[in-house]
């Protein structure tokens, strides 16, 4: 199949849109074990927030309390026995890490802010009808479910559909071009038979007036 047949004219697999590293096979099931793991494991820790009522704040802040406590009464054991202390790596920020992470939060706190002002100047139209629909859907989405379901149900999708599409790529694309040309065909005859009446009406009027 051509790459005009493709989604989007697209020339790269799948894979290679995904980065083509550890991250793209995970998410194509090329790393089976891997990506069985990762889905065991949080469905194991939706459960457990599910039924025990706990909150990911409340569960993080007791899992940091017993590693504390731990390590704190392994130190002074080991102190008072003349036992090795607790083998910590340096718990140390080099100052070109800080400088690189704050580089790229500036970066994208300025690109985010100038979209924002464009936005609430009126300057881009199309860029503030995508961030409205965005949030509608994020404020839908948010009402039907919790935080933590939501995040639960995007790691599924994220590691499935991909897989599906990358399976299944040749008939997708082929009946997404053809719906696609079914629709542009269609919005041609409604702008032929409908808008550009229309907008001939209009500009009939501003001529009389």
């Amino acid at each position: 199949m051509g790459s005009s047949d493709r989604l989007f004219n697209r020339q790269r697999t799948v894979h290679q849109i995904l980065g083509g590293g550890l991250v793209a096979d995970v998410m194509l099931w090329r790393q089976k074990n891997l990506t069985v793991g990762i889905l065991s494991v949080t469905l194991a820790a939706w459960v457990v927030f599910e039924l025990s009522g706990y909150t990911l704040l409340s569960l993080v802040s007791s899992v940091f309390l017993l590693l504390v406590s731990i390590l704190f009464l392994w130190a002074k054991s080991a102190a008072i026995l003349n036992r090795p202390a607790p083998p910590l790596p340096d718990l140390y920020l080099s100052e070109e890490i800080v400088n690189e992470v704050a580089a790229f939060i500036r970066t994208r706190t300025n690109t985010l802010l100038q979209v924002s002002q464009d936005i609430a100047l009126g300057k881009d139209s199309k860029m503030f009808f995508k961030v409205a629909a965005c949030l509608w859907l994020i404020s839908f989405v948010g009402g039907l479910t919790d935080f933590l379901t939501l995040g639960y149900i995007s790691l599924v999708i994220v590691l499935i559909v991909p897989a599906l599409y990358e399976q299944y790529e040749d008939n997708i694309d082929r009946y997404s071009m053809m719906s696609y040309r079914k629709l542009r065909l269609l919005y041609m005859k409604l702008d032929e038979e409908c808008i550009s009446k229309v907008q001939k009406w209009i500009l009939e009027k501003r001529k009389l007036s």
